[in-house]
């Protein structure tokens, strides 16, 4: 679980009712998948991969949001996720048992997030080894063909 110094020293100065639940969800989404990495942007922990994912609003008090970026467009079903619309969803988290209770569906989200961010990456060292082998086999038919002449001529 990778932890940047950066949100570190932001949660060091950060008070928050939920605070501890805070915690409780970027251990949570850090532990999901090593890849898995957080800065500070919009002076807010952001967690991301190949793109941002998701951010806490730091100006919410009565629970904690927590804002996926382009979450309609995470592959799967996520009833935890709400809003609607073509972008956005957010997570409430209502207590440090409520985040608890939410870990499996946080890790499903994040697991879901890098797997739809990774397929286009698999799929195109996938074509170019592919196309690696075509042009070899085509180089090998060629050095056939010119050594079957080769011995015509002889």
């Amino acid at each position: 679980m990778p932890k940047s110094p950066e949100v570190d020293a932001w949660f060091a100065t950060y008070e928050h009712p939920m605070r501890d639940a805070m915690l409780r969800v970027r251990e949570i989404l850090l532990g999901a998948d090593a890849r898995l990495t957080e800065c500070i942007k919009w002076k807010s922990p952001t967690f991301m991969y190949e793109g941002n994912l998701a951010s806490f609003n730091p100006r919410t008090k009565a629970h904690v949001s927590l804002m996926f970026h382009t979450g309609a467009q995470i592959p799967g079903k996520h009833p935890r996720l709400l809003g609607e619309g073509d972008t956005a969803r957010y997570l409430k988290i209502s207590s440090l048992e409520d985040a608890e209770a939410a870990k499996k569906d946080l890790e499903r989200i994040a697991k879901a997030w890098i797997a739809s961010k990774s397929a286009p990456k698999k799929a195109a060292v996938k074509k170019a080894a592919v196309k690696k082998a075509a042009v070899k086999k085509t180089a090998v038919k060629k050095t056939a063909v010119k050594k079957a002449a080769v011995k015509k001529k002889r």
